[in-house]
């Protein structure tokens, strides 16, 4: 039976390892003591169409595998916890195993390449999900394929591991080139993620003020100019979804996304990777990104602004 750690038990680690468990021998790592020790008490409870309760081996640092070896490494971190916790992992560990990055924002496929010599894979996942508190996720959109290539190595590298998501019930496809998918979901990425989380996590608000949608729209041509300067190209379109709900052929969902729901809890969020990227790319290649330079000041600025009110709250009597 392969051998895989769950990087990260949030809400997409969380559903990952909920489904590989029934195929796979599945351990989660995890910062946060109290989820972790709530999935240890009574295992990690998965929310939505078909609840279950998955038990499930939970460490919350790296020591705890020292000696371990796995298959895989599946990153579900946010961007930022990447370098720490593969370079807390690598040299505890007992063989070199594949490291896969699912996660939203640039940079994590690097920070893997540099911190060892083996096959690293990088790919997307387009279901959703959201924390709901200690030992509980939501399984918010599902059924979504996940495209998975290697950044090292070959595509039979991860095959595999497609397969397993495949039999696991999350169907999955091994890519030799991943990176049009990539692009594609990183861009509808840089464009909801922080609009969700400027209007407090209010989905329909994305929908709804046509000014909201014309400011998407500003945001996406932008994204896509800094893919296309980059030599990038898209597998498909990133606001096909977002399309389709205005068109009325899909409901508005309750998720605005993870940035809103990090704001929501004062965690820091990924604006630097996501819509901090197209900025900071735009630059360098002389790309005009107006609309997304405001919205990543903006998102910068509601973090402090939120971490401020969280404080206060706690220190008033």
């Amino acid at each position: 039976m392969r051998r895989i750690l769950i990087v990260g038990c949030g809400a997409m680690g969380g559903i990952f390892a909920a489904h590989l468990a029934g195929v796979a021998d599945v351990t989660v790592l995890d910062v946060n003591a109290e989820h972790i020790d709530a999935i240890r008490r009574d295992g990690l409870r998965v929310e939505g169409p078909a609840p279950r309760t998955v038990p499930l081996r939970a460490v919350t640092g790296a020591q705890a595998v020292a000696g371990d070896s796995f298959d895989a490494l599946i990153f579900l971190t946010k961007s930022g916890q990447t370098g720490a916790a593969w370079a807390a992992l690598r040299p505890v560990l007992r063989n070199t195993p594949l490291l896969v990055t699912l996660q939203n924002g640039m940079g994590n496929t690097e920070t893997l390449l540099a911190g060892g010599a083996g096959p690293v894979a990088r790919g997307v996942a387009l279901d959703a999900g959201r924390f709901l508190g200690p030992g509980r996720v939501e399984h918010l959109i599902h059924g979504n394929t996940t495209w998975i290539g290697p950044a090292r190595g070959t595509v039979d590298d991860c095959a595999w591991l497609a397969q397993l998501l495949s039999d696991a019930g999350m169907p999955a496809q091994a890519l030799a080139d991943p990176m049009d998918a990539v692009w594609s979901k990183f861009v509808f990425n840089a464009v909801m993620n922080p609009v969700g989380a400027l209007l407090l996590g209010v989905n329909r608000a994305r929908y709804d003020v046509p000014e909201v949608r014309d400011l998407i729209d500003d945001m996406a041509r932008e994204c896509i100019d800094v893919v296309t300067a980059l030599g990038g190209r898209l597998a498909f379109d990133p606001l096909h979804l977002v399309k389709q709900t205005r068109a009325g052929e899909r409901p508005i969902t309750r998720h605005a996304g993870s940035m809103a729901l990090d704001i929501a809890r004062g965690a820091a969020t990924e604006i630097d990777e996501l819509t901090g990227y197209i900025v900071r790319e735009g630059d360098r290649l002389g790309v005009a990104v107006t609309a997304c330079r405001t919205v990543y000041r903006l998102v910068k600025g509601l973090e402090l602004a939120r971490a401020v009110q969280l404080e206060e709250t706690r220190i008033d009597p």
